[in-house]
Formats: structure tokens, C-alpha cells, sequence
């Protein structure tokens, strides 16, 4: 369950694409015969309580699409026939937030809580393990409220529809649930409490999403973002929740909003996949007849009037540690755009946005960042078609207080220079050229990317059917670009003016402590409230804490309920024989080709790995600037802005990027490299070889604009690195963890961990006096040895049996082209010591919940054990760690990992208020294990868990990666299979035993929150800052 952001301004994500081929439209009366059905469903016609209004056959994209209403109530249902195994399912309803307690995001949560038909506690997370759905989950819109899954098992499709349709329209929603995922006061740590209730534990706020949101706000970018929206679209209130009017909501107007919004007159229902449309609708008909048409509140709210003039507007924000103190403005100035149900235009206006903003040669990124008035775009830059009216901002993160005026003036030079000048056709075809391709490319998760395209315009008046028809969007754009003038016409007419609003927010040193202080005094007012109605500060405190262990208790009843009323898939639904993805590998000169011949409708998919041995820390450290660097810098005979242009023309993108693994057979070993990879039409591929190689062979760095470049670069990272850390707390604190365990842990905390992130706000913060030229000494070394045509060099193509041929000759060619790398130069510290990261770690950071991990290192992928370690992991996170961290705990996520590739085992907790006693029930988690009366349903399950992920379709260029990246075959995978398979009781017993009771002493801990007296240094914690001066992380002793 997660809280959903408008959907993004950029214009070609792979889920929102307006894709175009040339294509005819055909068939405007099809058999639902194409849905899986034996019947013939023509427009009028009803079945199972729908009445079928439209359909619409889209060739380009292989679906067909269909439009029905429930006669009854008047939902609206909307079913993508495609040729894919992977079915997708979502109900949605119309939930416009009426203030800012968060009444939506929170009845999502408690919506899942347990219904008539499902009455446990949090049947939702109880079908995780139940099913084998590879995407299950709820988001909170700004505006709507979703519960979307998606599986390719019949069974566990119509056991999933089942659950959620029972829990959306008839949930118990009880007062338990409500004070647990919303909010409440209680003791900070309720077991600590005597009996009597006498011990002096502080009352605080709890509750799973007050804390997630409290996370929320800790990121600066969601800040800017939501304060942001609150100005420009004041009509919407905040619908994920925020903390200082969270502990306004009642619980009857929980109730209220989901009476009123919660009906079927008010949803929307889709369905996608292969399976029959008939069978879909018949179980949705039996949930909804026995409502009747009723009213909600489904207005389709606009954003602020700004046809007086321009609107200014500043806020208070957070400082950022890692941010020059000089660097800490944010600003934007925005426009409305129109009506988004013009689809035509909106399309047309996404171009316009891609060509404004995207690429470092495009004109805004020259005018605001190139230029240095800021290191990187605001959080709300770009297009954004999510609701009734567009909108379009531009603004940048980073900006010193002098230049926050300037901002905009660059904006509006810039965007009358654009309209003189006028827009580039042959970037125009680059960008159609992308979205070609993105059309031809067959991703595991096409269906969910469809119901995310749909579902915001749907609700705000945007003819679904329109957002499917690329083509004629496509060519309605491409008619339009004929006629002279089009786009820039839509410049002037939306951007050229000053019909615009500005919003700055300005850095508060107080800010953490205003918050907090804010939260003290609501938190007093709460209980002089609760006093006078109890009668006496005693009385009332004895109350709360009666009713904190009341919610325990039955907290604790949930943990062993029975569970019998829920439906499930078994372990004898999974196939013991995995699907073979046959591979082949062949030998061009000393360099291995793996070949993956399948469908790719005429692409070719090209990977490649050069083995790096010796590398320096030093080095390493620097790969993933070294990455960035040859997509800024441009080459002596071309720019930057020139080989984007043709690499959009000519290819669907390349990559250059850091690769590690771990030896499948010994933990302790690791191999590093460079990885390269790319896509493109098969007459292409040539092309794309030629672009590679000059990327990484002519990418100069001694030009006379590297060093600025490369300064920018570093300072857009260290920019939005705090906000990254606030978003995926645990997985840093993971990395951090494990970089004192393997040689890959450490390899992966150096190149994207913890360690990186210091190292570049160092190398962020330089004087310019001090230059960068030690940096750009050891970029080129880098560069010497990048590529190899040797036995340490060895690749991968994914394409069409009828172009491996064409492959081969291309692949020899670029092949030929490339010379010996130079030596590596070795400094004798290829791997620094993993003992400098310590076994306990504490990082203070302004955020305002903690995020936790603890981690061991276990067996090689290989090793029998592997097998139960996994089976282990699932039972730690859904019969125990979900019910101690999040119910009980009240942060917002925790649980346990087994990764069988790199041989780790840990534990982690995210956005989580108490990480004191989350650390006391990890510690702890061994003995549990070992002691608990396991059944075989419990195992069953967590099989069912495990092979979700194993199982879990994979798009085209991902098949056969697993063998290529890691060395692990499909044999090795098989007996994997068969291992997890037939996990027993005691296997688990043992390993429990053997690595998290004996094992835990080798254990390492770190943690991320805000500075308190927690983890003190007499239990062995080091404390360590982030800061932006040079050497490693201070530490301070407390």
C-alpha cells in the first residue's frame, strides 16, 4: 500500500508513451470470442448485468478494448483484450480529499483491514503469501484511490478479485484498524509498561501511516512538491495525509467518506490479459447487484485561476547537510495548459515538454542548469497531464537567494528564444523515433503500465478510448507539425505570458525543530483534551494506555486466528520443471556471445560485460561518475546535444554503468566490471555499435568545458541525495551493513551506498579554486580500460532467428574496432579493508522516523542451505515481522531478505518511529524461529511467496540475463527450484538455528534517523555524520 504522486511529466516513460506506427484502423465490431469468450457481444448488448456501450480494436498496440456499464449501479468497466498471460485487475473510486487529515490514504490502509466475507485482521497482507501474484498492492491519488494486482494463475486471479472487491465495497473497518493505520496516542513502547501502567513511558502519535507520512515529509522534494500543489490547485486537499492535520480525523468520518465515496455508482473497474471477459464480469456483477445507484462526490476539480496575472508564492523548507548552506533555495514558475481531454494537444504538448527539458543539449537545461543558477531540475518540472487541466513547470533545485529571480527571467529568455528560433524537426523525429520503439517493446508489465496510463485521465473527463488510439494521435500530430508554426504556436499561446505562478521555498535551519515543537504543543492540546473528558491527567493517561493494550491484545489474537475463510493457490499449482528460455553461446575471436533468439518484433537487444580485475577503490568510486561523463561531455568531433540527437534517431537508449557479482559457489568471492547495454530496429544495430564505441572511446575529457561538466554532474547527485536516501532508507542502511560481510557488499556500498553519496558531496563541495583535475586524471584512466576485445570482454544479444546474421557481422565489426585496453593501474587497494565499516552504525540524519537494517552473511547460491535460508525469510516477514514492526510497531514497513545470488540474510525496517525494540525482535527473530510450532500451511505459503518473484513474467531482453550477469545456469536454476520445492519443517529448524542463533554474532547493524540518545557508544554504536568535507564519514562519541 503506497501513496501515489500525479502521474509524471515526462514524455516517455514506458508506461505513458503515446506510441505510433503507421498503421490503418480496422474492426469496429469484434466477438468477445477475442476476450476468451464463446459468446457474441455486439454494442447494446448486455451480459451478466453489463450492457457493452463501445469497443475499439487497436492494431498497433494487439489489444481491443471494451466499454461496459453495470445496468444496476452505473459502474463503469473498462476490459483490454490482449494476447498476454500476465492479467491485471483494478478496482478505483473517486476519492477528492475533502481537507488535509489524509481521510483517503488512510481508508485505504483500513479498507484492507478485514470485510464480511474475509473477517480476519488485514486479509490483504495474509493473501500475500496465499497468492502467486507478481504485483499486488493500493495507491492514494490525488484524486483516486486504486487496488490493483496482477498474476498469470486463473485461480489466484479469481481468488485476488474476490478479496479485493469484498474489501473495497463491504469492509468491516474497526476501530482497531482505524487507531493502528491512522492514528492515535499511546506509550512510545507499550510492552515496557507494568501492569499497574505506572511506568513513566511518554505518550507520543502512533499509527502506520501518520509515521509513513511523517517519512514523507522528511524527503524535501515530496515537500516541495506537495506544498506546491496546495498552491497551485487549492480545490484539491492533501490526500495523503498531512502529520499536523492527520490527528484531526475521527473515526466516524473515516466511516463517512467510505459510505459516500466507496460505492459502485462512484468506480472503475479494469480488467486486462488473456483471460475470458464473461468470467470477470459475472464475479463482479455478484459483488455489486446487491447495491443500488447512489450519489458521491465525483467532481473533477480544476487547478487556481491565473488568467488575472502572475501569482508569487514562498514556504518555509529544510536545510539539506550535503547541499552547500549557499545552495538551498528551491523555485518553479508554472502554467496551465488546458484540457487534458484534448488528447491531441496533449500529446503534442508532451512533445514540446521533452523538447524543452530533456537532454543536456535542450534549451532550458542550457539556460537554468548549464548556466549554473541550479544543479538540477525541481521536483515538479515538467508536463503534467494527470488531471482536468494540464499543467507545465519548470524550476530548479539548489539555487543560491540571489539568483531566485533570475530563474525565472532565464525561463522566459529562454522560451523566446525557443519561439524565434523555432523547434528542430529531426529532434521532433527523434523523439517519435523513441516512441516507436517503446511501442515495439514487449515488457512483463504492459498491462499495469495500460491502467496507469488510463486511470488519472479517466477520472477527470479524458476518453480512455482516446488515450489508447496512438496512432491517430500520432498522425493528428504529425499532420498538425506540417502546417508551419505548430508547436510554436503552442508555445506562445500557453508559455508566452505571465499567466504564470512562481513558488519558492526558502531554507529554515528551525525547520526540523519547528516541526517537532509543533508536534510537542498538538500532542499536549490531544491530551488536556483527553484529561478533561476522563477527568484528570491520570485518568486519562490510564485510559490510553488501556486502550494501547487492548489493540495489542488483539493484535496478538491476529497472529494465530484462523485463517481458513481465504482463499489460496497451493504449491501443486507450481510447476516443478521451470520454462526453459533456450540460450546458445558462440565465439567471435577470444570474446564469448551469448545468443537469445526469440519474438522481439525487429529489435535487437545488445549487453555486454567488461571484466575488470584489480580495480583501485579509487577507481571503482568513481564508475558511476565516469557513466555520467560520457552522456555530458560530447566528443571533439560532435556535442553532446548532437550524439543524443542521434541516439534517439538511431537507438532506443544505451547505458553505461558499474557491474558486480558474487561467485554462486563461494560468497567471499566477487567479479566487477563495466556494463554496456542497448536496443534497436535490427537495420539499426550497426549504428548503435558505431555510437557506443564513440561514447566510450571519444567521450574528452580534456576539453575546455569537461571540468565545469563534471562539476555539474557531481552537484546534481549530491543535490537530490538526501531526498534518494529519505525514499529507500533501508536499502542504505542494508548496503552499509553488508559492505562488512562480502567483497560484493563492499563493491555495491563503494559504487551506490552510503560511502558514494559522502564521496560526492566532497567532490560536490570543492572550492573551484581547488579544481577537479585529480578527478579528471582518474576519469581517463578509467576511460584507457573500458572496453576490451579479449576473454575478459564477453557479451549478450537478445533478437529474431531472421537477424542473427546480420548481429553476427555487426557485433564483428564493432568487435574489430577495439583496441587493448590500457593497463589497470593498481594502487593495492582494489578492495579496501570491509573492517573500516563497522559492526554497529549510527547515521543522524534531519529526517523524522528511522530506517534500520541487520545483516549476515550465509551460504553461496549453490550451498543446499540457500534453499530453506529463502523459504526463511518469506515466514520471518509475514508471520512475524509484519505483525511486530508495522502492527504493533507502527512503522509504516519491515521484514527479512535472503538473497541467494549474493549469499546475505538480513532484516529491515522502514519509515519506523521505535527502532529500538524493532532491533530487540531482529535480535531475537533466530530463537523464534527455531522454537515456533511450524505447520505445513505456514511453509506452504511461504513457497507460494518465493516463487511469485521466480515466477514472475519476464520481459523479452531480460530472458536469459540471469545466466549471463551471474554465471548461474538454467540447471542451477532448476535444482534451485526443486531445493525450494522441498524445503521441510526442519531444514528451516536448522538453518535458523545454524545462522540466525549461532551466526548472529557476526552480524552487522546500522541505522538512519533523526540525532537522539538511542544507540549510544557503551553498546558498541559508532556514530557517523554525512558531511561535505573531505575523509571518510566523522564520527562522534555520545
Amino acid at each position: 500500500m503506497s501513496l501515489r504522486r500525479p502521474y509524471d511529466i515526462r514524455l516517455f516513460s514506458r508506461q505513458s508513451t503515446l506510441r505510433a506506427l503507421l498503421q490503418a484502423r480496422t474492426r469496429r465490431h469484434l466477438a468477445t470470442e477475442s476476450a476468451g469468450s464463446d459468446h457474441t457481444l455486439g454494442v447494446g448488448q448486455q451480459l451478466h448485468g453489463f450492457t457493452l456501450k463501445r469497443q475499439k480494436h487497436v492494431p498497433e498496440l494487439q489489444l481491443t478494448a471494451y466499454q461496459l456499464q453495470h445496468d444496476k449501479t452505473g459502474a463503469e468497466y473498462l476490459h483490454v483484450d490482449r494476447d498476454d498471460k500476465n492479467n491485471v485487475f483494478s478496482i478505483a473510486f473517486k476519492t477528492n480529499p475533502p481537507d488535509d487529515t489524509g481521510v483517503p490514504h488512510i481508508l485505504e490502509h483500513t479498507t484492507l483491514c478485514g470485510s464480511k466475507k474475509y473477517p480476519v485482521r488485514d486479509p490483504f497482507f495474509k493473501m500475500l503469501p496465499r497468492s502467486l501474484s507478481n504485483f499486488m498492492n493500493a495507491f492514494t491519488s490525488s484524486d483516486h484511490t486504486s487496488y490493483p494486482f496482477a498474476t498469470t494463475n486463473r485461480k489466484d486471479f479469481g481468488n485476488l478479485m474476490s478479496v479485493y472487491l469484498d474489501a473495497t465495497l463491504n469492509p468491516l473497518l474497526k476501530r482497531n484498524d482505524f487507531v493502528q493505520e491512522g492514528w492515535r496516542i499511546g506509550p512510545a513502547d507499550p510492552e515496557r509498561q507494568t501492569p499497574d501502567g505506572k511506568a513513566d513511558e511518554p505518550l507520543v502519535f502512533k499509527g502506520v501511516v501518520y509515521n509513513e507520512m511523517k517519512g514523507q515529509m522528511s524527503d524535501a522534494s515530496y515537500l516541495y512538491y506537495i506544498k506546491f500543489q496546495d498552491h497551485i490547485f487549492p480545490a484539491i486537499n492533501n490526500s495523503g495525509g498531512d502529520p499536523q492535520k492527520m490527528t484531526d480525523l475521527t473515526y466516524e468520518a473515516l466511516k463517512a467518506f467510505h459510505a459516500k465515496n466507496y460505492s459502485p455508482s462512484n468506480a472503475k473497474l479494469f480488467t486486462y490479459g488473456n483471460m475470458p471477459l464473461a468470467d470477470h464480469i459475472a464475479e463482479v456483477n455478484r459483488n455489486l447487484e446487491r447495491f443500488e445507484q447512489s450519489q458521491a462526490d465525483k467532481a473533477i476539480k480544476i487547478p487556481i485561476d491565473l488568467s488575472t496575472g502572475s501569482l508569487q508564492y514562498t514556504v518555509k523548507g529544510p536545510v539539506d547537510p550535503l547541499v552547500d548552506k549557499e545552495m538551498q533555495y528551491k523555485t518553479s514558475t508554472s502554467w496551465l495548459m488546458g484540457d487534458t481531454s484534448n488528447t491531441a494537444e496533449s500529446f503534442a504538448l508532451r512533445i514540446m515538454a521533452s523538447l524543452l527539458l530533456d537532454g543536456y543539449g535542450s534549451p532550458l537545461y542550457r539556460a537554468l542548469i548549464e548556466s549554473g543558477l541550479g544543479p538540477d531540475w525541481s521536483p515538479n518540472t515538467g508536463y503534467d497531464s494527470g488531471g482536468k487541466i494540464g499543467i507545465f513547470s519548470v524550476g530548479l533545485n539548489g539555487v543560491k537567494e540571489q539568483d531566485v529571480s533570475t530563474v525565472k527571467q532565464a525561463i522566459n529568455v529562454s522560451l523566446q528564444e525557443v519561439y524565434t528560433k523555432g523547434f528542430d524537426k529531426s529532434k521532433i523525429d527523434g523523439l517519435l523515433h523513441q516512441a516507436e520503439l517503446g511501442l515495439k517493446h514487449k515488457t512483463a508489465n504492459f498491462g499495469m503500465g495500460i491502467m496507469q496510463r488510463l486511470q488519472p485521465g479517466w477520472f477527470n473527463g479524458v476518453d480512455p478510448f482516446d488515450l489508447l488510439a496512438w496512432n491517430e494521435t500520432v498522425n493528428v500530430f504529425k499532420a498538425n507539425c506540417a502546417r508551419s508554426g505548430y508547436l510554436e504556436g503552442l508555445l506562445k499561446k500557453h508559455l508566452l505570458n505571465e499567466h504564470c505562478l512562481t513558488f519558492t521555498m526558502e531554507p529554515d535551519e528551525n525547520y526540523g525543530a519547528m516541526l517537532a515543537d509543533e508536534e510537542s504543543q498538538r500532542l499536549s492540546s490531544k491530551l488536556r483534551s483527553a484529561s478533561k473528558s476522563a477527568g484528570g491527567h491520570a485518568e486519562a493517561r490510564a485510559q490510553l494506555i488501556s486502550e494501547e493494550s487492548m489493540l495489542l491484545e488483539a493484535q496478538n489474537k491476529a497472529a494465530t486466528e484462523d485463517l481458513s475463510c481465504l482463499p489460496s493457490v497451493h504449491v501443486s499449482d507450481i510447476p516443478r520443471q521451470s520454462e526453459r528460455k533456450a540460450v546458445r553461446v558462440s565465439k567471435l575471436g577470444n570474446v564469448n556471445v551469448q545468443w537469445r533468439e526469440a519474438s522481439t518484433n525487429g529489435l535487437t537487444y545488445f549487453r555486454a560485460i567488461n571484466t575488470l580485475e584489480g580495480l583501485p577503490a579509487e577507481l571503482r568510486m568513481l564508475m558511476p561518475l565516469f557513466a555520467d561523463s560520457l552522456m555530458r561531455l560530447g566528443t571533439r568531433e560532435r556535442t553532446m546535444e548532437q550524439l543524443e540527437d542521434l541516439i534517439r534517431l538511431k537507438t532506443g537508449g544505451i547505458t553505461v554503468s558499474y557491474h558486480s557479482t558474487t561467485s554462486p559457489y563461494d560468497v567471499q568471492q566477487a567479479t566487477e566490471g563495466i556494463s554496456l547495454s542497448g536496443y534497436a530496429l535490427d537495420g539499426n544495430i550497426s549504428a548503435m555499435y558505431e555510437l557506443l564505441g564513440i561514447i566510450i572511446k571519444e567521450t574528452t575529457f580534456d576539453g575546455p568545458e569537461a571540468e565545469s561538466r563534471v562539476r555539474e554532474l557531481l552537484q546534481s547527485a549530491a543535490n537530490g541525495a538526501l531526498d534518494t536516501i529519505a525514499g529507500a532508507g533501508h536499502s542504505y542502511a542494508r548496503r552499509f551493513t553488508e559492505a562488512g560481510l562480502t567483497p560484493q557488499g563492499l563493491l555495491n556500498e563503494q559504487t551506490g551506498g552510503l560511502t558514494q553519496v559522502q564521496q560526492t558531496a566532497i567532490l560536490a563541495s570543492r572550492d573551484p579554486s581547488e579544481g577537479l583535475s585529480d578527478v579528471i586524471l582518474k576519469l581517463k584512466a578509467i576511460q584507457g580500460f573500458a572496453l576490451s576485445n579479449s576473454s575478459k570482454f564477453r557479451t549478450a544479444i537478445t533478437c529474431g532467428p531472421e537477424s542473427v546474421s546480420n548481429n553476427e557481422s555487426a557485433l564483428q565489426n564493432f568487435l574489430s574496432k577495439v583496441d587493448n585496453p590500457t593497463q589497470i593501474p593498481s594502487s593495492g587497494d582494489s578492495q579496501a579493508p570491509m573492517a573500516v565499516y563497522a559492526p554497529k552504525t549510527f547515521f543522524p540524519l534531519p529526517y523524522q522516523v528511522y530506517y534500520s537494517a541487520l545483516s549476515l552473511s550465509t551460504v553461496p547460491y549453490s550451498h543446499p542451505s540457500s534453499a530453506p535460508l529463502q523459504i526463511l525469510s518469506q515466514l520471518f516477514t509475514h508471520k512475524h515481522l509484519h505483525h511486530e514492526i508495522r502492527e504493533k510497531g507502527g512503522a509504516y514497513g519491515g521484514g527479512a531478505y535472503s538473497r541467494g545470488l549474493s549469499g546475505l540474510f538480513g532484516f529491515y525496517s522502514y519509515r519506523d518511529p521505535n527502532p529500538q525494540n524493532t532491533f530487540k525482535v531482529i535480535q531475537d527473530a533466530g530463537r523464534w524461529a527455531r522454537d515456533k510450532d511450524w505447520t505445513e500451511q505456514d511453509l506452504e505459503e511461504a513457497k507460494l511467496s518465493v516463487f511469485q518473484g521466480i515466477d514472475a513474467p519476464e520481459s523479452v531482453n531480460e530472458e536469459g540475463m540471469t545466466r549471463f550477469l551471474s554465471g548461474v545456469d538454467e540447471d542451477m536454476e532448476q535444482r534451485k527450484r526443486e531445493q525450494l520445492l522441498d524445503v521441510k519443517i526442519q531444514d528451516v529448524i536448522d538453518v535458523a538455528q545454524e545462522h540466525l542463533v549461532d551466526g548472529m554474532v557476526n552480524c552487522r547493524a546500522a541505522v538512519l534517523g533523526e540525532e537522539k540518545d538511542l544507540f549510544p557508544s557503551v553498546e558498541g554504536w559508532d556514530n557517523r555524520h554525512l558531511q561535505m568535507s573531505q575523509g571518510v564519514m566523522s564520527e562522534s562519541v555520545n
